[in-house]
């Protein structure tokens, strides 16, 4: 029986392989983004499927920051004019199993900044699991709320340039945010599917904002994403202290745009890794870290390759990441049952 679950599992590897290639190989490039882009996503898959939560079995964390497209030179509307910020993401997320709902919680908490706009955002998780052939299989569902912050105070039309280079600008504000600060919140649900073997492989299907939430005043409307990622662990058998880690992972927003990215990382002795991926149209990926008690620290570097990249333009250094996590498990010793001893006896 067990060489049959070898060979069954194998098999569906390999599909499951295929199609996450196929997907990868025709899915055109996405030129815009409403989650957080983060290169140490294989690591980071509580953000992208609320179903993971609690999956590792462990009280787990995970931080990251990621600066997108550094030293890019943003230029202001006019001197002395705020140009904005360039793509920064922070993001800290928690996820523990629970027994007795029969699965995981998990929370993420993630701040992003871009031109005039910042987005948090807060995602509260449930998964519920159960065992399935040789792995388990979990279904979540995340609340998620937004606040979403608008700097409009350096926005200006065209009608508002003077054509004084003395005094560029006549004052005039856009009309539909009138130089006021906007600040809201919205609501939206997610939820995803989850599928793993653990030491072996995972998969996770997953949507986020499945409501459609808007913000009428800033025509903002949440895209509905999904995400497809998966990955597999392979032990070398001349060498079980190496491991090769591939993975993917695939978005589609409103199923009309799509970015596909890929990765294949070298774990030595589970205390050293590294390795190197690729998202289609943008960038080529570097990753390593290292693996120390019961931390995982790592760095990534993105080296661009579109119109914005250093051999194209010279315009940015490219994207730079710092990943942290942790998991540790809190063991509950069992009692020994209690033995009493009684001198009387019943004839």
């Amino acid at each position: 029986m067990a060489k049959q679950n070898i060979k069954k599992t194998g098999y569906w590897t390999r599909k499951i392989a295929s199609f996450l290639l196929l997907v990868a190989a025709f899915s055109p490039v996405a030129n815009a983004q409403n989650e957080g882009q983060y290169t140490h996503f294989m690591y980071n898959r509580l953000s992208y499927n609320p179903a993971y939560a609690g999956s590792s079995g462990a009280i787990a964390f995970t931080l990251l920051y990621n600066n997108q497209w550094m030293g890019l030179d943003l230029q202001a509307p006019a001197p002395g004019v705020d140009p904005g910020k360039t793509p920064v993401n922070y993001l800290f997320s928690f996820d523990m199993p629970v027994s007795f709902l029969h699965g995981g919680l998990g929370v993420t908490l993630n701040s992003e900044a871009i031109g005039y706009r910042s987005n948090t955002t807060v995602n509260v998780d449930y998964a519920f699991r159960i065992y399935w052939g040789p792995g388990s299989l979990s279904a979540g569902v995340e609340a998620n709320l937004y606040n979403f912050s608008f700097n409009s105070s350096n926005l200006y039309g065209s009608s508002a340039f003077s054509g004084d280079p003395t005094n560029p600008l006549s004052g005039t504000r856009d009309p539909l945010v009138d130089g006021q600060d906007v600040s809201q919140f919205i609501f939206d649900v997610s939820t995803g599917l989850y599928y793993q073997v653990p030491g072996l492989y995972y998969l996770g299907l997953s949507v986020k904002n499945l409501l459609g939430s808007k913000i009428d005043q800033l025509g903002w409307q949440n895209a509905r994403t999904l995400y497809l990622m998966g990955g597999y662990e392979y032990t070398f058998p001349f060498n079980p202290s190496l491991k090769l880690k591939p993975s993917a992972l695939v978005k589609s927003a409103d199923f009309s745009v799509f970015q596909a990215e890929a990765a294949v990382l070298v774990d030595y002795e589970n205390a050293f890794w590294g390795g190197l991926g690729y998202r289609l149209g943008d960038a080529f990926t570097f990753l390593a870290g290292l693996n120390w008690k019961w931390f995982r620290l790592g760095v990534a570097y993105d080296l661009t390759t579109s119109k914005l990249g250093t051999f194209k333009s010279g315009r940015t250094f490219g994207t730079a990441e710092i990943f942290l996590s942790g998991s540790f498990r809190i063991e509950v010793p069992r009692r020994n049952p209690t033995v009493s001893r009684n001198t009387r006896y019943q004839l």
